[in-house]
């Protein structure tokens, strides 16, 4: 017979993941994640004290596979990849947009995450104010933004200008909706994930300006 796999801390927050992928943040439990594993949920206990420390070490999970920006890195590039970083992975487990901001007990991998974003911003010139503002916006156009994909009523593979041809609504009555669709759309290939650079550069034009006025200040 061969050795079962031992438990562990990482095996068992991995096992908790693929329960939540399959059956979203409300699936996860000792049991279903014990199930997972081939074990009974009482084994979990020696290295998982109860589900609210699991769900800590979800949110760690998550961090850990959102990049941090490196210590050399500026802080518009740094900032950029990370929230490319932040969409593609709460893209892909869309729970975790539930835990990343939301546990009371926030894990080492979460605390260094955010010290290593902050560290980029304040090491290229941000007050703490000002550092903690871009954070906060930034984080706020992320997660939003993963949100409205995840709930767009388009099909799997369907095109938006085949999905706006159906709405009767867009015709002369919303000139201004009608003249967007006209340019952006129709004829356009159009994909709303594209909006997301867009914004992102609009966002970190905004900081880049507040940026110089905060220094200008600070000269004078």
């Amino acid at each position: 017979m061969a050795a079962r796999t031992p438990l562990t801390r990482e095996r068992i927050v991995d096992a908790a993941a693929a329960v939540a992928d399959e059956s979203g943040l409300a699936g996860v439990s000792m049991r279903s994640v014990g199930k997972r594993l081939g074990v009974e949920a009482m084994s979990l206990y020696h290295h998982i004290a109860a589900k609210e420390q699991l769900l800590d070490e979800l949110a760690d999970w998550v961090f850990g596979r959102i990049g941090s920006p490196s210590p050399q890195a500026g802080w518009r590039d740094g900032m950029r990849a990370r929230a490319h970083s932040a969409r593609e992975v709460l893209s892909a487990h869309p729970w975790g947009l539930t835990l990343v901001e939301s546990r009371r007990a926030a894990g080492p991998v979460l605390l260094e995450h955010h010290d290593a974003v902050l560290g980029c911003l304040r090491r290229n010139g941000f007050s703490v104010v000002l550092a903690a503002h871009a954070f906060s916006v930034l984080d706020a156009y992320v997660y939003g933004f993963v949100l409205t994909e995840q709930n767009l009523p388009f099909k799997p593979g369907e095109r938006v200008e085949d999905f706006v041809a159906e709405l009767p609504t867009f015709d002369e009555r919303y000139p201004y909706m009608l003249e967007m669709v006209n340019e952006m759309i129709v004829g356009q290939d159009y994909a709303y994930g594209n909006e997301f650079d867009h914004g992102l550069e609009l966002i970190l034009d905004a900081l880049t300006a507040r940026l110089a006025t905060e220094a200008g200040h600070s000269s004078g």
